[in-house]
């Protein structure tokens, strides 16, 4: 009995982390190149039960009664890097990709990795909204003045003459798992993410963004779904805290 309230509380503190989760996403259904989280559940390994030294029984003779499963936990969040819907801006600093990969940053001296393709300028550098700098094949990107031209394959033309090319991160289905999210839509590179990076096969589009990938629908189905969870593992805990007190009061009484 004790041990059903330890797998109903497992189970709420499990929800309460899937909500968490669910409502992230929807806080960022509209956050350029975002890419929603998905959460693994894995349960805990079965355990066999016996009755042991029942009356009647010779001594230390076992009946089988089952397994029993003491609940399931989070194993793992990672992040879903399907395609977002592509929005057109006009701005020629804005950039979309096209197919699997990142722009690479240098922020505050580390190497970072975004989806997120709306570019400024500063002092002709060509920076992240957040201070990082854009790469390119040769390290910072720096742009005179001029009509500003980029194709799909990152080559920077101003004034139709070449200035850089930009320069792109792709990696492996371990390596895309490793990658850690960080703050204002970027990534690091993980424990395993090194030896894992191939070649950018993907597009530049100028004067788009990616959206977020985020299905609202489904985020709000998630969400009742979740809560319906919480709430069903919340009434058996108080359905067995209510027996187990009984048990008690009524054991007392006895004695």
């Amino acid at each position: 009995m004790i041990r059903g309230l330890y797998t109903s509380a497992l189970g709420m503190i499990t929800n309460m982390q899937r909500m968490d989760i669910t409502t992230n996403n929807m806080a960022n259904v509209n956050t350029t190149g975002y890419k929603r989280d998905h959460v693994v559940s894995h349960q805990f390994s079965d355990m066999m039960m016996a009755r042991i030294n029942d009356p009647g029984l010779r001594m230390f003779q076992q009946w089988g009664i089952g397994a029993l499963n003491p609940g399931v936990f989070v194993d793992d969040v990672f992040a879903d890097f399907s395609q977002g819907a592509f929005q057109e801006t006009g701005n020629t600093l804005d950039l979309a990709l096209a197919g699997n990969g990142f722009f690479v940053v240098n922020l505050n001296g580390e190497e970072l990795f975004t989806r997120d393709g709306a570019f400024t300028m500063a002092n002709g550098m060509l920076l992240t909204p957040e201070g990082g700098r854009v790469q390119g094949i040769n390290g910072d990107i720096t742009l005179p003045e001029g009509y500003i031209v980029i194709n799909e394959q990152g080559r920077i033309y101003v004034n139709s003459e070449y200035v850089a090319t930009l320069r792109f991160a792709n990696f492996d289905r371990d390596g895309l798992h490793s990658l850690q999210k960080m703050n204002d839509n970027f990534f690091r590179a993980g424990e395993h993410t090194p030896g894992t990076e191939i070649p950018f096969e993907g597009s530049v589009v100028q004067g788009f963004l990616e959206g977020s990938n985020v299905n609202i629908v489904q985020e709000m189905v998630q969400m009742i779904t979740t809560s319906r969870a919480y709430e069903t593992n919340a009434r058996m805990l108080t359905i067995q805290d209510g027996t187990l007190q009984r048990a008690v009061n009524d054991i007392a009484r006895r004695q």
